[in-house]
């Protein structure tokens, strides 16, 4: 009797260690490819983005070189205290406006970004001090491009070069 009760047990229990064996590789299986369907359906979503991000770095650099910002920014009749206060103005609207890209962009990115705003910042007010507040406009415009002729690299030329370097590295 036991040995009849063993040799249909016996099958069986291999039988369904087999099926339960198959089941647990194949749900398994099934829940690394939902994941990674998921990964690369969030990665169509997010590379746009993240794209799109880099671009607005981008386009606020531009926007806050001392050579565009000047030009984009000076007014007949400024004084180089209305000057100053109206490019310091400038950056921070564009720098609030494009806050929320940070979080797509690499640190090291944000990092060099903001960077490149304050160094921008000091070279205005540095420049500011040097001339009366109550004269032209132009003297200060002048003294911050000629302060930026004296550096290497401009501020937001360097984060811009960063910028390009780590989106090649990322994209192509």
């Amino acid at each position: 009797m036991l040995p009849d009760i063993l040799k249909i047990t016996i099958p069986a229990l291999l039988v369904f260690a087999t099926a339960w064996l198959v089941l647990y590789k194949f749900i398994g299986n099934e829940n690394k490819n939902r994941k990674v369907q998921v990964l690369l359906d969030n990665q169509k979503v997010i590379t746009p983005i993240r794209l799109q991000a880099y671009e607005r770095m981008v386009l606020f650099l531009e926007r806050i070189s001392p050579q565009s910002l000047v030009i984009r920014t000076q007014k007949q009749n400024m004084t180089n205290l209305d000057l100053q206060n109206a490019l310091l103005k400038n950056i921070r609207s564009e720098f609030e406006h494009n806050m929320a890209h940070q979080l797509y962009i690499s640190d090291k990115a944000w990092e060099m970004v903001k960077t490149a705003k304050e160094n921008v910042i000091k070279t205005i007010n540095q420049n500011a001090i040097k001339v009366k507040p109550d004269a032209p406009a132009i003297q200060l415009s002048k003294s911050v491009l000629e302060k930026m002729m004296e550096y290497d690299t401009d501020p937001t030329q360097k984060a811009l070069d960063y910028l390009k370097s780590e989106i090649r590295q990322l994209f192509f």
